[in-house]
């Protein structure tokens, strides 16, 4: 019996917990709202009816606050208010808001239980519900996880539908006219004679109202905005250089700071800062976390005498050479280290030993978030309170962090967050605000504005996990018939909730993310996951353990595929037993052409990986021409549930693809004596702009939950990348990079 069939007694429990209301936790504090945070501040005559809408005399103001790191977020949380409020793009300003539990995040929880996505049971809902409340409970305000749109699919669109039937009351009460009889339109009521009333006119009546409750949703025939192609809210600013990003924040009277910290991640054993101290425009020297920083009157000046400090450096809390590191893990496939086995239908064991079997051992290694715009942060320390500027993910941790340095509350740190140049997981971290905090609290009253150089910015980064994976397999009759995947990495979840404070319960479903929830019905399958201790630091990384867990599924499959002579399409088509899967297969290869000739020195690949809950195909074309691959054609399907935006899933799904593409070609960090060898993009490149092939991509909407697009690009360009360069030249890449044994043009 498949173990995706059983239900254990640990999930029955945790679910009759989520049932029962929150046994463990108590009913009504599951099930009570939190307070409205914009009450707190609003003057006479000003109107809010939820935490994301607020109307003035002079203006309407939507509060996005899932960060916006160049995913266009912000404005897909204005759409979804708007299309209910009846707002037009330019008749509202956004704002983040000040980090509050009001925000936590409804969705993020959800995706990380261990049950298929498809699986509607009532443990499988019964666990999701149970994660719903521990995040409510934690007041978890976190943009991650592909978890922004589902999220905010449901609670927007209902905070947009309240603001418009609440001034509908306003006007019914000022005019004297039955709600019934009102209309809106471009954030106006429209009155029974045709006259229109601003909403910011209505501001003072709809203050004194009861928000209206338990609005109905507007069918999508209704919809305006949702599903129609927009232009992003940012697009304007960022297209002519005009955008403000955190590291661009000025403040008045600020100072200028720039740290060295341990690049071996040990501790500062002492420094001499005479030099330093000599230098044009330098404040102070001073000692921090595992390093020193430098205060001067601003940053190229900051940057050149932390420099010149002479530091001694401990030794690394791990092994000093990237060898050791690839031992560990190789001597981590053992029963003690065994973290659990996530899959185990048929036999394995015994149908491994009836005929010839395939074997293969796959290799991904660390890799740098490497955002285009390095981290920064501006600090503001004073007794009654602190003020904290920056781009970051988790803000109600990041108060937490800042107060625990200052000696203030966690309520006493306001936080303004700013728009981010990329992420890709590296501001789910808390270094460049704390080390801010950390100076500016040794000189209370002056803002520091702390910018890492680009070379800070890699060594103190917290990269993608390393892994492993030893894949053996069966073929007969020109089927796979057994399918034995070990994967063994450290676990990034466990390195950063550490960092937090947290722990993680039970095994880690990172390790085997994407690999365990194939939607392949292969007779003898089994998925298993070894955890690796803790080696270099790690965080979460676009995509986080799929990014590792899909090249290691999608690649030894079509290994097997090869072996037993079948075609890669067909025969994932003829193993998947999921509808919303199959579905997105049989679109790939529709929209690919696939089947169709290809010429000499070209070849295709496939690839089908499922992470945050979105089912993601790409077909990519590559050409080998002598001189080295060139990838000619990527197209890529994903059942997303709803497309919000097109014009913006377009963009950020061919941007998934791009990233995954590049990763896999050309990045890796690697240690010596301690600290990363890689130090700016020269050596951790990217995808090249000459690089870049024609991308497609399509949208399926037949899942009935809303998804979100983007991480789930990313796993599947890897090995359909490796795939394609098999097909063309008959050489097999398990190990990323690629660039380490092949050539690209």
């Amino acid at each position: 019996m498949s173990r995706l069939g059983r239900i254990t007694r640990r999930t029955l429990l945790v679910g009759s917990v989520a049932i029962a209301g929150g046994v463990a936790f108590g009913t009504w504090r599951v099930r009570t709202p939190y307070e409205n945070p914009l009450l707190d501040d609003l003057a006479e005559g000003e109107a809010s009816f939820n935490p994301w809408v607020k109307v003035t005399a002079s203006g309407i103001t939507l509060i996005v606050p899932h960060a916006d790191l160049g995913q266009g977020v912000a404005s897909m949380q204005a759409a979804l208010i708007a299309e209910e409020m009846d707002l037009d793009f330019g008749q509202f300003d956004t704002d983040f808001g000040e980090p509050a539990p009001a925000y936590w995040n409804t969705a993020a929880g959800s995706t990380d239980v261990p049950f298929l996505s498809s699986d509607d049971g009532l443990a499988a809902n019964a666990t999701r519900g149970l994660m719903n409340a521990v995040f409510k409970l934690m007041g978890m305000q976190l943009t991650g996880g592909s978890s922004s749109v589902p999220d905010s699919w449901v609670k927007l669109r209902e905070a947009g539908a309240t603001a418009r039937e609440t001034l509908k009351l306003a006007a019914s009460r000022e005019f004297d006219v039955p709600v019934s009889e009102l209309a809106t339109r471009s954030a106006a009521v429209v009155l029974p004679d045709g006259r229109t009333v601003p909403y910011t006119a209505l501001a003072a009546t709809a203050a004194s109202l009861e928000p209206a409750q338990d609005v109905p949703l507007r069918e999508p025939a209704e919809w305006r905005l949702i599903g129609k192609p927009m232009q992003r809210l940012d697009i304007l600013a960022k297209s002519t250089g005009q955008q403000a990003y955190g590291i661009d924040l000025k403040i008045e009277g600020m100072q200028h700071a720039a740290v060295r910290a341990n690049p071996r991640r040990g501790e500062l054993l002492g420094f001499d800062a005479a030099r330093a101290l000599a230098m044009p425009g330098v404040v102070e020297v001073l000692p921090v976390t595992r390093g020193v920083a430098v205060v001067a009157d601003h940053t190229w000046n900051a940057f050149q005498a932390v420099a010149a400090v002479e530091c001694e450096w401990g030794p690394a809390p791990y092994p000093a050479e990237q060898a050791a590191h690839w031992a560990e893990v190789a001597a981590s496939f053992t029963e003690e280290r065994l973290d659990k086995v996530w899959r185990e239908e048929g036999d394995v064991v015994a149908e491994l030993n009836t005929g010839e079997v395939v074997e293969a051992e796959y290799r991904a290694p660390y890799v740098a978030h490497q955002p285009l715009e390095p981290l920064s942060a501006i600090v503001r320390v004073d007794e009654d309170g602190v003020e904290v500027w920056a781009g970051h993910q988790m803000p109600r941790f990041l108060q937490q962090k800042v107060a625990a340095i200052t000696g203030h509350e966690p309520e006493q740190v306001r936080f303004h967050n700013q728009y981010m140049g990329g992420s890709f997981g590296h501001r789910l971290e808390f270094d460049n605000v704390t080390l801010c905090a950390e100076i500016a609290n040794r000189r209370r009253g002056t803002p520091i504005k702390l910018t890492y150089t680009r070379e800070e910015d890699f060594a103190q980064d917290y990269p993608r996990q390393i892994g492993m994976a030893r894949g053996r397999g069966m073929v007969r009759d020109g089927r796979v018939q057994a399918l034995d995947l070990a994967i063994a990495t450290v676990s990034s979840s466990s390195s950063q909730m550490g960092r937090l404070g947290q722990s993680i319960p039970g095994p880690d479903g990172q390790i085997v993310a994407g690999v365990w929830n194939l939607p392949y019905a292969i007779p003898h399958f089994r998925v298993s996951g070894y955890k690796v201790p803790e080696l270099a630091p790690t965080s979460s990384w676009r995509a986080v353990g799929a990014s590792t867990g899909g090249f290691f599924a999608e690649t030894f499959l079509d290994e097997l595929i090869h072996a037993a002579g079948a075609d890669p399409l067909e025969e994932r088509l003829r193993l998947c037993n999921e509808p919303l899967s199959r579905k997105v297969l049989e679109a790939v290869g529709e929209l690919s052409g696939w089947g169709t000739p290809m010429g000499p020195g070209r070849g295709r690949g496939i690839a089908f990986v499922e992470s945050f809950g979105v089912q993601v195909a790409e077909v990519v074309e590559v050409t080998d021409t002598g001189a080295g691959i060139r990838i000619d054609r990527v197209f890529a399907v994903a059942e997303v549930g709803r497309v919000v935006d097109p014009v913006n899933f377009d963009n950020l799904f061919k941007g998934g693809v791009a990233w995954g593409l590049g990763h896999a070609m050309n990045c890796e960090i690697t240690y010596a004596d301690g600290m990363p060898q890689q130090s700016n993009f020269h050596v951790h490149a990217g995808l090249r702009l000459y690089q870049c092939p024609e991308i497609t991509v399509r949208g399926l909407e037949n899942g009935a939950r809303v998804r979100g697009i983007g991480e789930p690009p990313v796993p599947p360009a890897a090995p359909a990348l490796a795939n394609a360069i098999f097909a063309a030249t008959g050489k097999r890449l398990r190990d990323m990079p690629f660039s380490r044994q092949v050539s690209f043009v």
